[in-house]
């Protein structure tokens, strides 16, 4: 991510800022066309074969000249490839928009470009900002997570694309974490629990429950029962929340796992979300493994700040320094134990009673 980042930062150096500042002001002409290729699912209309524009619109009972623009414009930034005039292949990048590719991320930019998540951007991020109030809440009424109790076509997207973050991340948080020496994971916000059944494929003797609000727990049996998978059968799932209550550690070797979870909560929230946990853990002597990006104090890249406005936009939330982590932890009554950092992306802050 790092290396990423730098990249980023190199047509700063090299375009005219003029030209540079017109680049990023006109960025969203690219998502958007994004995403109208992934809705379309143009991907897997292509699949493994080179089909003309005529054909591929003809299959989407589109027109056949914008789908040809559209498909131009993506092959220029290296979506898609044009191997002869007007006709096109999915390359390795493409790919990833096939809905037959395991790895998919097609639920994640069908999310952050839906209207839901557009619309707080384009029209109220100028109000949010002078007021310091939240966009999202602005344009839609009502919180984040109150929308998703409302809205359960949006909230399954999101639930799918939550599970899809370990395609843009990949599984460090599996493997450069020592989850060995505990017995079972309490996957709080777990959604699908996708991220436990990582860890569970890794160490045979682990088991995990999965803590979430009550609608997305039903959806998730639901999934579970149509998509059966190694080791789901040591997945189990209970409803919580997190502000409130949280299920009970049994021995010490239970660990709490939250993964991008409190980034999502204000200051006030994330406390009261520490100390439920807190409480929870009384003398039991289990852990908690917060899995979030820690924010550096000055110079942050892209990838975070970019992060940190999204939370602002969509729930209060916000990405934190390492010393605005801890002082939230040591409010709590917890105490920071370590900092693992992982190699793709994010950091795993291990936590116990003080």
């Amino acid at each position: 991510m790092r290396f990423g980042s730098w990249l980023q930062s190199i047509p700063n150096r090299l375009t005219p800022p003029p030209f540079r500042l017109m680049q990023i002001g006109s960025a969203f002409w690219q998502s958007r066309a994004l995403y109208v290729a992934t809705k379309l699912d143009i991907a897997s209309v292509i699949a493994d074969g080179e089909l003309s524009s005529d054909l591929i619109a003809s299959k989407l009972s589109a027109s056949s000249d914008a789908v040809f623009r559209l498909l131009r414009m993506l092959q220029s930034i290296g979506i898609f490839e044009e191997t002869t005039p007007r006709v096109f292949k999915n390359n390795k990048i493409s790919a990833y928009l096939r809905k037959d590719q395991p790895n998919n991320v097609r639920a994640m930019i069908l999310m952050h470009n839906s209207e839901t998540m557009s619309r707080p951007w384009f029209e109220k991020l100028e109000q949010g900002v002078s007021e310091g109030t939240s966009p999202f809440k602005l344009t839609h009424g009502e919180e984040f997570f109150d929308y998703m109790d409302n809205h359960g076509e949006f909230d399954q997207l999101f639930s799918e694309a939550m599970d899809s973050v370990e395609a843009l991340t990949g599984d460090s948080f599996a493997t450069d974490f020592d989850w060995s020496r505990f017995d079972r994971i309490i996957d709080v916000g777990g959604s699908r629990g996708a991220k436990s059944l990582s860890i569970l494929k890794r160490h045979p003797h682990l088991t995990a429950l999965v803590a979430d609000r009550p609608q997305v727990i039903a959806e998730a049996r639901k999934y579970w029962e149509a998509n059966p998978s190694a080791g789901v059968e040591r997945l189990q799932f209970q409803e919580g929340d997190l502000l409130t209550s949280v299920p009970s550690p049994q021995t010490p070797k239970d660990i709490y796992l939250l993964s991008a979870v409190l980034h999502g909560l204000d200051n006030e929230s994330c406390l009261k979300a520490l100390i439920t946990l807190a409480n929870a853990i009384g003398t039991k002597g289990a852990r908690i493994a917060l899995m979030e990006i820690i924010m550096p104090e000055i110079r942050a890249d892209l990838s975070g700040a970019s992060f940190d406005m999204q939370m602002f936009l969509g729930c209060r939330g916000r990405e934190r320094t390492l010393k605005e982590w801890t002082s939230l932890i040591n409010s709590a009554g917890l105490k920071l134990e370590e900092v693992v950092g992982l190699q793709s992306f994010g950091s795993i802050l291990v936590v116990k009673a003080s």
